[in-house]
């Protein structure tokens, strides 16, 4: 079952292993698909009266008291994908046929990095700031330089007792040519500086993806392994958005190193 936002699915494997995503409620009486439903071939079946309806299509196939299934008898089916190891849906607030799908992640898909962790917090804001925010290079500086130890308040952050360090930020940032003009791409590269000494073992090199508005890969690379944040950007509600950020690194990167870059990715967005 997943609902956020109002939107309300039944997402189930078939016993094929295919994922689907039905909207969650049975065009019969009501009753919630998730909620008790069970699958049976390539359909999901109503815990009421057990209306079979298919993944494919939404297509109702089946009313056991019934010969035939009238052709009205159907629920909406969802375009969805499953890249990474995550079951992608795709909406368009007019009803657009999906007109391009997420790239593949190699270090995820041949095993070499594994999944190490997530967060999740709100932010208040409308979702095309955020990628508005990631092509704006020029803030980096200005907002993203205190040391992260001074938070995330810009009124204290400037603060003369975080001076001592500081986050140095080289970014570029351009959008693909079609047919991938959907992409942005970012390279950057981070290093730290105490007391005007760098720490090498702190130095990152960035490739970040924006991949629409609410998909971001930030692939990185440090003296510590290799590794990725898949970034995932979901509506609540008008000018509310669920950001979650999973990581996947090299299975010999320390796991301390791991949680701490999860947590300053947080922080900084």
């Amino acid at each position: 079952m997943w609902e956020d936002g109002g939107l309300n699915l039944a997402v189930f494997r078939d016993e094929k292993g295919v994922a689907h995503a039905l909207d969650a409620y049975c065009p019969h009486m009501g009753a919630h698909l998730a909620a008790g439903g069970r699958v049976k071939g390539d359909c999901l079946e109503c815990p009421f009266h057990a209306w079979r309806f298919r993944g494919e299509d939404g297509k109702c196939m089946h009313i056991p008291y019934s010969e035939k299934v009238p052709d009205i008898a159907k629920v909406k089916s969802w375009p969805v994908c499953e890249k990474n190891e995550w079951i992608y849906l795709w909406h368009h607030a007019e009803g657009i046929e999906p007109s391009w799908l997420l790239p593949e992640i190699e270090g995820i898909q041949n095993g070499e990095w594994v999944y190490r962790g997530r967060t999740e917090h709100y932010v208040n804001a409308h979702i095309e700031e955020v990628p508005e925010n990631g092509a704006d290079v020029c803030h980096l500086g200005q907002v993203h330089s205190p040391f992260i130890g001074a938070g995330i308040d810009l009124r204290y952050m400037w603060s003369k007792a975080w001076s001592f360090a500081q986050h140095i930020w080289h970014a570029q940032w351009e959008a693909k040519p079609d047919p991938d003009g959907h992409i942005g791409v970012m390279r950057l590269t981070h290093n730290l500086s105490i007391f005007g000494f760098h720490l090498p073992f702190l130095n990152l090199n960035v490739v970040a993806q924006q991949i629409g508005p609410g998909v971001v890969y930030l692939d990185f690379e440090s003296i510590f392994g290799r590794g990725v944040f898949i970034m995932s950007l979901t509506p609540v509600e008008p000018l509310l958005q669920k950001m979650v950020h999973n990581i996947y690194a090299t299975w010999y990167t320390p796991i301390p190193i791991v949680k701490f870059f999860l947590v300053a990715e947080a922080l900084q967005n």
